[in-house]
């Protein structure tokens, strides 16, 4: 029984015959399929705000919250070690490491190490916590879903200020 090509239905989602293919034989294999489009490149997040809980205090009394951290390097944790401050008072590394890898801090023009050892305890303390957790953990964001709805989202690890979490 032949088909005539009017009379012939089409499955869906199949491709009808034309004329020429209609006992030509096999059919030749598509050319081969388009090289696979290159991976996305990820940018690598090395610098992460933050607002200290009191806040730094100069000397003109303006207070300073808002600052920048960046990533440290192996360069960075290593220098300070050399620091005759730290050899005497091994307590002395998270401040001089810490005057390193702070980058902006309000409106102060430079940020070093005499300027993290005029903060707050508190203020201290915190920076001490948000450089282990962009160093150690990598990120201080997760991705969850919500519980109700299935809805992805990301929520912050740290918190933005000290008892946050």
């Amino acid at each position: 029984m032949r088909r005539s090509g009017a009379a012939a239905a089409v499955a869906p989602g199949a491709r009808a015959e034309t004329p020429a293919e209609v006992g030509a034989g096999p059919v030749p294999a598509p050319a081969a399929a388009a090289a696979p489009a290159p991976a996305v490149r990820q940018t690598l997040r090395t610098e992460f705000p933050f607002q200290l809980p009191r806040g730094y205090v100069d000397e003109s009394g303006a207070v300073h919250q808002d600052g920048v951290m960046r990533l440290a390097t192996a360069r960075d944790e290593l220098v300070p070690l050399r620091d005759v401050r730290v050899q005497e008072n091994p307590a002395y590394l998270s401040v001089v490491l810490l005057g390193r890898v702070i980058t902006r801090l309000g409106t102060v023009p430079m940020v070093h190490d005499g300027i993290v050892e005029n903060m707050f305890a508190s203020d201290l303390a915190f920076l001490q916590d948000f450089y282990r957790q962009i160093n150690a953990e990598g990120h201080t964001r997760a991705a969850v879903q919500c519980p109700h709805c299935a809805e992805p989202f990301e929520v912050e690890l740290g918190g933005s200020r000290l008892g946050e979490s």
